[in-house]
């Protein structure tokens, strides 16, 4: 059994260093690969995604990519486990709650050394720190999504519990458009939210949740079947879209130019996305060192496990080898 865990392995870091020889070589024969974004993929979020796919470095891996839209991160999870898409997105913290329910789903890279998420606050509430939003309106996406469990994660943080405030789901929509008016005090949100608040001439206070709690980043999700089955697919996909990634980090104006010349939603905005860019970098992407980028720290995702079991958002702590995986990070 040892030894057949073993050739399995090999196998797999044999064909990840195929990928990359061939990548090199431009000999790999195009094969068609389906990916489930997570949410509508023009988002800011999913730049390094579009950026890999305009500069043609998955082409350049041998991989024709079709992108989908999925129901979120738990869908997603659902639809790669089933064989309905080679791979997926979502958050380092998916696999932690989809895997407790039997979905065998791992994490295959992590874009980025921080949390997804902040604490948004408006200015005009008088509030300027977690603490101080007892008794407010915060608003998250859905009870069960990753807004909502990071919020919960600072509540605790700052010694407050999800009873201290009144906690709104109300959708992507909702977020910006609510703070904006003044229906909510504060969500927790994404950089891009924040810019688009602010661009409407809302002041805000930005709180990293990476400050209070190691929340993790965007993740590419994959089922142990195709990690097992097709590690060429996995190995070149990842590679592709972490050259994205640091093209983004390294390039945040010129990542921006090329998503309003190649996104019809934001066409002539380049001057917001470079914006949603750097922050993006400062907030999330960075964090860990350039040649790590990609990795998940088995402590950060422990930690992440070890709250949702004591919050009781999952009911059993599966193995970390079972989460993720790092044999696909170069």
């Amino acid at each position: 059994m040892t030894f057949q865990c073993f050739g399995g392995f090999a196998r797999r870091v044999a064909a990840v260093a195929a990928v990359s020889a061939m990548m090199a070589t431009g000999a790999v024969a195009a094969e068609k690969v389906t990916y489930l974004f997570p949410a509508p993929d023009f988002l800011p979020a999913f730049t390094p995604f579009q950026v890999a796919k305009a500069k043609g470095y998955y082409e350049d891996a041998g991989l024709d990519i079709d992108f989908r839209i999925g129901k979120g991160g738990a869908d997603v999870a659902k639809q790669v486990a089933v064989g309905n898409a080679d791979l997926g997105g979502g958050i380092g913290d998916t696999p932690i709650i989809v895997r407790a329910n039997g979905l065998p789903v791992k994490g295959v890279a992590l874009l980025g050394g921080k949390a997804l998420t902040q604490i948004i606050i408006r200015d005009d509430t008088g509030a300027s720190d977690v603490a101080s939003l007892k008794g407010k309106k915060v608003g998250v996406m859905a009870f069960q999504d990753t807004t909502y469990y990071n919020l919960l994660a600072a509540l605790e943080a700052a010694g407050l519990s999800k009873n201290d405030v009144d906690i709104q789901a109300v959708g992507p929509a909702g977020m910006v458009q609510l703070m904006i008016s003044g229906d909510l005090d504060a969500i927790s949100g994404t950089p891009d939210w924040a810019a688009s608040i602010e661009g409407a001439g809302v002041d805000l206070t930005v709180l990293p949740i990476n400050d209070m709690f190691p929340a993790m980043a965007q993740a590419i999700l994959s089922s142990d079947d195709t990690i097992e089955n097709k590690p060429e697919i996995v190995g070149g996909f990842v590679q592709a879209t972490l050259h994205g990634l640091r093209d983004v980090m390294e390039d945040p104006e010129g990542s921006a130019k090329l998503l309003a010349e190649n996104v019809p939603q934001f066409h002539g905005k380049e001057a917001f996305l470079t914006e949603v860019m750097k922050r993006y970098t400062d907030l999330v992407y960075s964090g860990t060192d350039m040649a790590d980028l990609g990795k998940f720290d088995p402590e950060r995702v422990k930690a992440v496990e070890d709250f949702y079991l004591e919050a009781g958002i999952i009911s059993n702590a599966p193995p970390l080898d079972d989460l993720f995986t790092n044999e696909f990070v170069k």
